[in-house]
């Protein structure tokens, strides 16, 4: 069987005026992530990453650690969704029972649990499918969009293969929906523990694909430095 890596991307710049920007701690995540899979003597025969920068510069940062690594192939299908564009399509209608909802979500550093209160609150509106509105991505496009991915890693692997994805949190999140059949709100509930560069497997044979792992992050356990822990 062959396997897949979901790693997630380091820790972003939550707060700041592009999040999509590795802040210095996601770049030492990703490369402890690095060292260690060179440690475990793991190879990787593909690499593949979305195109947001932070994804890209984590797969960067690891794969400098390791040694012999594959090109790093772009595949927009493990892009994460687009939160701000949720945010601004669905708050609105929250308004009216979270009158401060709007000041929490501009403030979020100040604010944290606040914040991840209200924007559980809107996930959880997007993926019912119960408020889509015009012009936002639905969830369940979303979902397809990453299982077109998903099917084209499957048709260029080979038996044995060990291939990198690098991602975001929902784009894990989805493929747990697709692979395991979790209800979206259930795999939700797990895509708030999904830790900054932590480790996902995958096993597949063909196209069939089961969940091996999920969510490890010895790498930074390992090292004993709670805030090497990060999840945003």
């Amino acid at each position: 069987m062959g396997s897949i890596y979901l790693i997630r991307h380091g820790q972003a710049s939550f707060g700041a005026d592009d999040y999509d920007v590795l802040s210095p701690l996601g770049v030492r995540q990703a490369e402890v992530l690095g060292e260690h899979l060179s440690q475990l003597g793991i190879a990787f025969d593909r690499c593949v990453s979305g195109s947001l920068r932070r994804q890209q510069h984590t797969a960067s940062a690891a794969l400098q650690r390791m040694n012999a690594v594959p090109p790093l192939d772009i595949d927009e299908a493990f892009n994460e969704f687009d939160a701000d564009a949720v945010i601004r399509a669905l708050l609105p209608d929250l308004l009216p029972e979270e009158p401060e909802a709007l000041h929490i979500l501009r403030n979020g550093p100040e604010n944290r649990a606040e914040f991840q209160r209200l924007f559980a609150k809107l996930i959880a509106r997007w993926v019912s499918g119960e408020h889509d509105k015009p012009g936002l991505q639905s969830w369940q496009d979303y979902v397809q969009q990453v299982e077109g991915g998903l099917t084209r890693i499957l048709e260029q692997a080979r038996n044995r293969q060990n291939i990198a994805i690098f991602t975001s949190g929902g784009t894990i999140t989805a493929l747990l929906r697709l692979i395991t059949g979790v209800p979206a709100d259930k795999a939700f509930e797990l895509n708030w523990q999904i830790v900054n560069t932590s480790l996902s497997q995958l096993k597949f044979r063909g196209r069939e694909v089961s969940l091996a792992s999920f969510n490890s992050h010895v790498h930074l356990q390992l090292l004993k430095a709670p805030e090497l822990i990060t999840y945003r």
